[in-house]
């Protein structure tokens, strides 16, 4: 780059982490026992090796080079075809952003959480460490996480993101759709158990009579968006599809959960084997340790 633009060569980025603790992984124990639902065992079998340090590509600070590359490509979205990317936490444990109840039992059906599709932004999610767009509900994730943390626990939760101004005719009608796409994605990020777009698993729930987008005519058809994309003369009332209908995005916007397991490493006492299956033990990690990675991740998605 020269200048503020890009001069057609690639773009390559460096991140020096200077606050690293390898120390940590390198005790007895953590040598002779894989950690209980950790990776330090698959990855020993598939390649006859581990990463002792903690800084291997099943650790979440693999993930800096997708927030990095990530930045830049929702900048030129944004820039050049007016493409926003919002993502917050949704849920940590228990505790819901939005919680469901007897009236509106699916967020796809939820008055608060379509309004919340349309006006959510970056500056409001970032308001809050948790990145949870309501500071009351954050504060209780703050607090439900410092829990976790005080008796060397974990917790996981799920993060929601929408993606606005999105052209129609994205996405291909087999292996390609848009929503596999998304999910290749989104469950290559560790930690991920879990990815549901528009009404997701909840949809299965609701009848078709009910769950269908009904077409109507788009009030706003002009082509004054950025990027030139002419907007449909036909949108729908309701958007349980998530954007995409039969693979291919239908111009409305794009909205997904991924859920994140409680991160496996903590510094309780568990009980596990030797790589050789010789003796128990019991695995005490030591060092720092996210008590939970959903706030992180939130990054990814953006």
């Amino acid at each position: 780059m020269e200048g503020g633009l890009t001069l057609g060569t690639p773009i390559a980025m460096v991140v020096r982490n200077q606050d690293f603790r390898p120390s940590d992984y390198k005790g007895d124990t953590m040598k002779q026992y894989p950690r209980p639902s950790h990776a330090d065992f698959t990855y020993l079998e598939k390649y006859g090796i581990r990463s002792s340090s903690g800084g291997g590509r099943s650790s979440a600070r693999e993930t800096i080079g997708r927030v990095a590359a990530g930045a830049l490509c929702e900048h030129y979205l944004k820039l050049v075809h007016g493409i926003e990317i919002v993502a917050w936490v949704s849920s940590v444990g228990s505790i819901y952003h939005i919680q469901p109840n007897a009236e509106y039992p699916f967020p796809s059906s939820n008055p608060e959480f379509l309004q919340l599709l349309q006006t959510v932004t970056r500056e409001r999610v970032d308001e809050s460490p948790v990145r949870c767009p309501d500071s009351e509900i954050a504060a209780k994730m703050e607090q439900y996480i410092a829990d976790f943390q005080d008796r060397q626990d974990s917790i996981g939760g799920t993060v929601t993101c929408v993606v606005r101004n999105i052209p129609t005719g994205l996405g291909e009608p087999a292996f390609f759709k848009m929503e596999a796409t998304l999910a290749h994605a989104m469950l290559s990020i560790p930690a991920t158990k879990g990815f549901e777009f528009g009404s997701g698993f909840q949809g299965t729930e609701i009848p078709g009579s009910v769950h269908n987008d009904m077409f109507i005519r788009n009030p706003n058809t002009d082509s004054s968006s950025k990027g030139g994309f002419t907007k449909p003369k036909l949108t729908t009332s309701t958007n349980n599809s998530g954007g995409i209908q039969g693979g291919i995005t239908n111009g409305s916007p794009i909205y997904f959960r991924v859920a994140f397991k409680s991160p496996a490493t903590i510094g309780q006492a568990q009980k596990t084997v030797t790589y050789e299956g010789e003796s128990d033990g019991f695995l005490e990690a030591k060092g720092r340790h996210d008590p939970c990675v959903v706030p992180r991740m939130f990054a990814l998605s953006n």
